[in-house]
């Protein structure tokens, strides 16, 4: 049987699938786009992926339904000044119980951070990953290439922050600020069982609110010279110092 390949832009499906990189679409859809073979082995390996857009030329190994297309649809579809030859349309994720390690992102705006911070999660052994309300969309494509296939291997999920603590001191997490000024330094934090970090956003850190509600305080001593860290590196460091305990 002969495959049909779509070769115009101006194909219906093929402008929905372009859609996809609009937050709206994605929630009315519970849908979202991944671009490379990758990110599309990893959400097919998690059981996310629903369907693949595939360069008409090109052969992959995984039991989903295909749509071929052109060189000129797949440039047309993706965001990407290059191209791959498979983009993928996966399922949102399923969010499931929060573990016992977790960290609290307060805030984050930029989509590479986000992205950082989710790989360095699944590295360090972080249980779940809860989104503020007003930290970037999840599925916004920049994050999405930045976790490299991480965001399919962690659970991650948005609350309200305040509430959330609240429920977490009620269970017996211990929950952790960074704070430069009056935090004790990450390497003589002791090793305890159910914890939640809070890390806040790039230009104002974490929301004074948010820190009253803090069990403890954490920064990272470093060279006087420096002021700061970016957050994804300063995050990465963190959770590098409490997994190898």
């Amino acid at each position: 049987m002969q495959k049909e390949i779509y070769t115009s832009t101006e194909n219906k499906k093929i402008k929905n699938i372009k859609k996809l990189y609009t937050k709206k679409y994605r929630d009315e859809l519970d849908e979202f786009i991944i671009e490379g073979e990758h990110l599309v082995l990893e959400a097919n390996k998690n059981g996310y992926l629903k369907y693949v857009i595939i360069d008409k030329n090109t052969t992959i190994d995984i039991d989903v339904d295909k749509i071929y297309v052109t060189a000129n649809v797949l440039k047309y579809i993706s965001e990407l000044d290059t191209p791959p030859k498979i983009i993928g349309v996966c399922s949102k994720l399923k969010e499931k119980e929060i573990g016992s390690k977790i960290l609290l992102l307060d805030g984050i705006q930029d989509p590479g951070n986000l992205g950082t911070i989710i790989r360095s999660c699944v590295a360090f052994n972080i249980d779940t990953i809860v989104l503020s309300e007003d930290t970037v969309d999840l599925y916004n494509p920049k994050v999405l290439r930045a976790t490299q296939g991480m965001i399919f291997n962690i659970n991650i999920t948005k609350r309200n922050l305040t509430t959330l603590i609240s429920d977490l001191k009620s269970n017996n997490y211990k929950i952790f600020g960074t704070k430069v000024n009056g935090g004790k330094n990450i390497k003589t934090i002791e090793k305890c069982q159910k914890f939640a970090i809070i890390m806040g956003n790039e230009g104002n850190g974490v929301k004074d609110i948010l820190l009253d509600m803090c069990s403890d305080y954490i920064y990272i001593n470093m060279n006087k010279k420096c002021e700061s860290l970016n957050v994804a590196i300063a995050t990465s460091i963190i959770l590098y110092e409490l997994d190898s305990r």
